[in-house]
């Protein structure tokens, strides 16, 4: 029963965000169209209470333009608040799309993906509340793993469907970053913190692409792209920042980001296919990653 409650709040969302705005006639219609109502028009009594079953559930809110009698989903709140409103919207959607499709679930193909769903629940509870964290951290670049870290959380980013907290480590007193696919042994603690007037979270990355920062100031970045990557530059931007010049065989792209190791990697991982114009000493710190790159292949036998 729980699982197809969260069924018709799936398809609720889902059908309101395609339409925009819908009736409640409307509404009813495309109810009846699909196989989750089984034959059962949508009452005016159910809907209300599947409207605020959304709320509590996914901080989703339903609402009524009275004068039109159209509902819509409300993306007030701020641009962040929108964002994570789009973004659990997009997320609820293609969970009811992919659960209308066990008959051809064989041809699905989904990509494995390091989880968060045991710690980012605990640790945004942390963030309501201002509590410290405690946990274990295993880096990359350490044989064992840190025990006992303390940790202040200020907010929490995804990227490339990896979730990061960031927040002030109490025993290195500064701001620090942490996968939480990474984590384990997390609790809260009792004791308590004040977020920082001068942490603003959009602030925090603006100049910045991926999880990675510095003190380092923002540069101008130009790269060359073919024509075909740049329309992947297009779809998704590599910065909020980002704009393009078109020219018959080529497109310059223009950027003010910092230069971080993500930045780095993501203009490597494109290969011949872009080349970086400014600043020089991204240039040369392009150059020198792909001469070591380089002498891995020299002895090559044939």
């Amino acid at each position: 029963m729980a699982r197809n409650l969260i069924n018709r709040y799936v398809w609720l969302v889902d059908t309101i965000s395609r339409y925009g705005r819908i009736t409640l006639k409307d509404l009813n219609a495309a109810w009846l169209r699909s196989e989750i109502s089984e034959g059962k028009p949508l009452a005016r009594r159910t809907f209300f209470h599947y409207r605020d079953g959304v709320e509590e559930m996914f901080d989703i809110n339903i609402q009524c333009d009275k004068s039109t009698f159209e509902y819509y989903i409300d993306d007030s709140g701020g641009e962040n608040n929108a964002r994570l409103r789009s973004w659990v919207v997009d997320s609820v959607s293609m969970s009811g799309t992919l659960s209308n499709a066990r008959d051809v679930s064989g041809r699905i193909m989904l990509e494995n993906v390091p989880s968060a769903r045991e710690h980012l629940p605990v640790v945004i509870d942390a963030m309501k509340q201002n509590r410290r964290i405690r946990f274990s951290y295993k880096s990359y670049t350490r044989s064992l793993p840190t025990e006992g870290i303390v940790l202040e959380p200020y907010f929490v980013k995804i990227f490339k469907q990896l979730w990061y907290v960031i927040g002030f480590n109490v025993n290195d007193k500064q701001i620090k970053t942490y996968a939480l696919d990474r984590i384990s042994s997390l609790n809260i603690l009792q004791d308590t913190f004040v977020m920082p007037e001068e942490v603003n979270p959009s602030e925090f990355f603006k100049d910045c692409f991926g999880i990675i920062t510095n003190r380092n100031s923002a540069k101008r970045i130009v790269l060359r792209v073919e024509p075909t990557q740049a329309k992947y530059f297009r779809a998704l931007p590599l910065h909020s920042s980002q704009q393009e010049v078109v020219h018959d065989d080529y497109s310059i792209f223009t950027y003010k980001m910092r230069i971080t190791y993500d930045l780095k990697e993501e203009i490597m991982s494109h290969g011949a296919t872009i080349e970086v114009l400014e600043p020089k000493e991204l240039k040369l710190l392009i150059r020198d990653e792909l001469e070591r790159a380089i002498k891995h292949y020299q002895t090559v036998e044939s």
